[in-house]
């Protein structure tokens, strides 16, 4: 298969694995965090873990979008999807999100006009064949789907499509970082970078992680030997004792982004003051909102949302999880109560969430896992 086998070469894995056996000391623990749900299932489905040495650990952050949206906003969309005339759109991976009272697949079978999307143009037009209906386009994502929301908003404008409107959740990997490495129950040495979010924003944004806060971070691709290469680098660096940014996925990431991609976003967005994660809290400057000059593309001027909050079941710990304090199956739900067909909680429901990863590739305990290599 052209193009993938040369990311999934046994004998280059096998040499990079002997490279960082060689670089990690046998008397030091090593904790690295890969930003991206993507890096934590390309990890668990090619058993990455168990292919490093014992004192290498991965830890999975808050990378995945559907997993950090508060139910108080999920919530929120559902309260516009109920309003007459109205069609609420999104991605398929936000149709099973729980909310404070239920999902999107159960307001839908109660009455709301809820229809999956591939893309916020289909949205657009949806909203362009249906112009006696209000069409809501509930935006999430980091920075890597944050320009087609853009490029969509300055359509709406150029055509004059009034009835169209974005319902923006789009959040911000770089405060999200600080606020990691702000947790006093977290200790790191190094971080993999998100390869998608890098694709627009570049590596440059991440210099404060290195420069601040002494910490090395090498931007990853998705294949198994991305990781394993990116594995090697971060240990090189602290072997070295230094601290910098890299770019291990050249291939695809700028070093200072897409700069047409990041104008977009300026054009027809802002930072927002403050805005809620799921186990992070409250986080400044760490999500946008549409500007003022696309006020009537702004379903959060259109329509006066509740803007409840709700808290997470008590049973559920992706608070945790989403934070690297836990590992999915330490959660007391994993497994059991809280499985992809029953999930509880959002790091269980999207295509990217840590504890679908584990679930569905059988990783429920390192040791159990490291039983069935030998």
């Amino acid at each position: 298969m052209r193009f993938v086998d040369e990311f999934r070469d046994r004998n280059i894995a096998r040499e990079l694995g002997a490279e960082i056996a060689r670089l990690a000391r046998p008397e030091r623990q090593y904790r690295f965090m890969e930003v991206c749900g993507g890096h934590t299932h390309t990890i668990y489905k090619h058993g990455i873990e168990d292919y490093l040495p014992r004192n290498i650990t991965l830890v999975h952050g808050p990378g995945c979008p559907v997993c950090v949206i508060p139910m108080g906003r999920v919530e929120d969309a559902i309260y516009i999807a109920r309003q007459p005339g109205v069609i609420l759109t999104c991605f398929g991976d936000m149709m099973r999100v729980p909310g404070g009272n239920g999902c999107f697949l159960d307001a839908r079978a109660e009455g709301a006009d809820i229809r999956m999307v591939y893309s916020p143009l289909d949205a657009l037009k949806l909203a362009q064949r249906n112009p006696e209906r209000r069409v809501v386009f509930m935006a999430i994502g980091f920075e890597t789907t944050a320009p087609s929301t853009a490029i969509t908003l300055l359509k709406a404008a150029a055509e004059n499509v009034r009835n169209f409107s974005v319902f923006c959740n789009h959040v911000t990997i770089v405060p999200a970082i600080k606020a990691i490495l702000d947790s006093p129950d977290l200790r790191l040495d190094g971080f993999l970078g998100p390869g998608h979010v890098s694709t627009v924003i570049g590596c440059r944004p991440y210099k404060f992680i290195a420069d601040a806060f002494q910490r090395p971070v090498v931007v990853a691709g998705f294949e198994p030997l991305d990781i394993l290469e990116s594995v090697r680098m971060l240990l090189k660096q602290l072997a070295e004792s230094r601290c910098d940014v890299e770019n291990q996925y050249t291939r695809v990431v700028p070093w200072d982004g897409n700069p047409r991609a990041l104008d977009a976003i300026r054009r027809t967005m802002e930072l927002r003051p403050y805005f809620e994660w799921r186990g992070l809290g409250f986080i400044s400057q760490s999500a946008l909102k549409v500007r003022e000059t696309f006020a009537p593309f702004d379903a959060e001027r259109i329509f006066e949302l509740p803007g409840v909050r709700v808290a997470d079941p008590k049973a559920c710990q992706c608070g945790e999880v989403l934070k690297g304090v836990l590992k999915p199956w330490e959660c007391k739900v994993f497994g059991t109560a809280c499985t992809p067909e029953t999930p509880i909680g959002t790091c269980m429901v999207s295509s990217e969430g840590a504890c679908a990863a584990y679930y569905n590739f059988g990783r429920f305990t390192r040791e159990r896992v490291q039983e069935a290599v030998r």
